[in-house]
């Protein structure tokens, strides 16, 4: 299971007070999370788990998710939504988030690649050094 390189107690704490369906779908979604982006960070921001994305990377710059009681939220953000769209068409979305209920399997190649999309947005390939 990827995880991202800093781990957050606070995460921790959200993601165990969840019932179980919700417990293991946000789980399964930190897991994507820290395969697309390994460098990432947690933290919670409006009290719910958040992964910047770059050093330091405030709210526009984070993805974030959130459990509830049938679904669990992932919010990356207005451009990664209407980029990803078609592919989200058998979810609920809106323009910035997207919902994944919890009676079905999290789409994790579509989570991994909404993740990527937005890396990619905030490190163009063409200007890493590393």
């Amino acid at each position: 299971m990827s995880r991202p390189k800093e781990r957050s107690q606070d995460v921790d704490e959200y993601i165990a007070s969840q019932p179980p369906e919700t417990l293991r779908a946000l789980e399964e979604l930190r897991s994507c999370i820290g395969e697309a982006a390994p460098e990432a960070t947690e933290l919670m921001n409006y009290g719910i788990p958040a992964f910047a994305l770059v050093d330091g990377g405030k709210r526009d710059k984070q993805i974030m998710i959130a459990g509830y009681p049938k679904h669990v939220g992932v919010y990356p953000g207005p451009d990664v939504i209407e980029a990803f769209a078609d592919r989200l068409a058998p979810y609920k979305f809106a323009k910035g988030s997207v919902q994944f209920a919890l009676d079905k399997p999290i789409p994790k190649d579509l989570v991994v690649g909404m993740v990527r999309y937005r890396l990619s947005q905030l490190k163009p390939r063409f200007n890493e050094t590393s």
